[in-house]
């Protein structure tokens, strides 16, 4: 399970074309692994999101960027932070998943969520539907992909999915972990604690221990042994040697994609000591560990490394 894990969250690299942007994503991935990061995780979208850049920025899809990271990189597991469970129909992904487990040697992890972003599905073509039911989809969805992935013939004949005898073959390399992200206390960390084997929660870091206790709470009340589910928080930061460097790579980032402006006042900000210091707290809050992106300068070479070198002696 993650306990360090690198995000790439954006494809909008100054001078950076088609031609040019799977070089900088994978060199990405390859610092992220050499510096002490344990798992790779990329976005599964098809827009950019509105907090990140406009949504004609590039987004390349999750799943095929991963395989080709694969085979890249050696020791990270491989992950969506997370998959939008309204993309793909069950039986579908659990095959992409396996397959990319299968292509990287046993290194793949499924992240998921309810999914939530409208414009995307209402462009695209894919059914939104209501808050509720994208949480009934995404637990008929986890039933299913539970049984594939778990060496099963799941059947369900739900309100939004039915299957019958759904094969899953050749199986995964080794078991693979089912992360699910979102910090809801009453539908998100159920889940968690009745399907996953790790829980991705996004929060202010005041509310972390409340978070904590709702999950412990849902693991005691189905009978879930609360420390086989690891607890990750994402965060986004902004790294370079020195504070004023951080400071004027997150300014170029500004000017050249506004909507990052935004963000300014929740990054983590800073040399590696203000970078580490900040962490520290995060993690004494009870985390099993974080995940981590650089949305202003993750594609200047040595920032990856840079953040793996700071914060991989936190995590032991």
């Amino acid at each position: 399970m993650t306990r360090l894990g690198y995000q790439i969250p954006n494809f909008t690299y100054p001078g950076v074309g088609s031609d040019g942007l799977f070089d900088a994503v994978k060199r990405q991935a390859i610092e992220a692994e050499q510096s002490g990061f344990d798992t790779v995780l990329v976005m599964d979208h098809f827009y950019q999101l509105p907090m990140l850049g406009a949504p004609d920025n590039a987004m390349l899809e999750c799943y095929t960027l991963l395989a080709a990271l694969a085979q890249h990189t050696e020791r990270v597991r491989l992950s969506a932070l997370v998959t939008g469970n309204t993309y793909r129909h069950p039986t579908l992904l659990a095959k992409i998943v396996t397959a990319l487990d299968v292509v990287s040697h046993g290194r793949a992890q499924l992240g998921i969520g309810a999914g939530w972003f409208e414009l995307e599905h209402d462009s695209l073509g894919f059914e939104f539907g209501t808050f509720t039911d994208r949480f009934e989809k995404l637990e008929e969805a986890l039933k299913i992909l539970t049984g594939m992935l778990r060496g099963e013939r799941p059947s369900l004949d739900g309100k939004w999915y039915r299957v019958s005898e759904a094969i899953n073959s050749p199986a995964p390399v080794r078991r693979i972990p089912i992360m699910i992200g979102g910090a809801g206390e009453k539908k998100t960390l159920r889940m968690v604690a009745q399907y996953a084997d790790e829980s991705n929660i996004i929060c202010a870091p005041d509310e972390i221990p409340r978070k904590l206790a709702a999950l412990a709470e849902h693991c005691e009340r189905l009978g879930r042994d609360r420390s086989e589910i690891t607890v990750t928080y994402q965060t986004s930061a902004v790294i370079a040697p020195t504070k004023e460097m951080a400071q004027q790579d997150l300014e170029a980032a500004v000017a050249a994609i506004p909507q990052l402006g935004g963000r300014a006042g929740s990054v983590i900000l800073g040399g590696p000591d203000e970078v580490r210091a900040v962490y520290e707290k995060v993690l004494a809050a009870g985390l099993d560990g974080v995940t981590v992106n650089l949305p202003a300068n993750g594609h200047v070479e040595g920032r990856v490394a840079l953040l793996g070198e700071t914060l991989a002696p936190l995590i032991g």
